[in-house]
């Protein structure tokens, strides 16, 4: 079994849509690799609400997940105009965080664009240090997966 469909058991596969803006074009010509962060954390935030938990709801919980570290590999260019498509899951949760994969597509050929992961740390708000990921925000994230199939 390959890593994407091993990993993709974890937490199903979230598909997030965008199209380039104007402002996300840089001096060469092509999206400025910041907008892909964009693009990460956006689909994160669109999938996260999915399951369930909003900004809303982590505020009202007192925890939530902040970024550790972004690992992304660029492959080709995506342009003006072009329709993105970010397809993100959750590879894997542990005590107190987890690790989320990506995959951008420029939807009219399926090029693949660029491979990216993101370690995330759930953390109390008061406080601001980890906390241990409750049992109920790994459920909600597996039971989207389970409603998909």
């Amino acid at each position: 079994m390959d890593d994407e469909s091993q990993e993709s058991r974890e937490s199903a596969v979230f598909v997030f849509e965008h199209h380039v803006r104007d402002d996300e074009i840089d001096a060469l010509g092509h999206v400025n690799n910041l907008a892909y962060l964009k693009w990460m954390q956006s689909a994160a935030m669109a999938h996260s609400s999915a399951c369930g938990w909003t900004t809303e709801r982590y505020l009202e919980s007192g925890a939530g997940w902040v970024v550790r570290s972004h690992k992304i590999e660029y492959f080709n260019s995506a342009l003006a105009n072009d329709r993105i498509i970010v397809r993100t899951w959750v590879a894997g949760f542990k005590k107190v965080t987890s690790l989320r994969r990506y995959k951008i597509f420029r939807g009219i050929d399926e090029t693949l664009l660029a491979e990216a992961e993101t370690n995330w740390a759930f953390i109390g708000f008061e406080h601001r240090v980890p906390r241990r990921i409750s049992q109920e925000v790994i459920d909600d994230f597996r039971r989207f997966q389970s409603d998909l199939k």
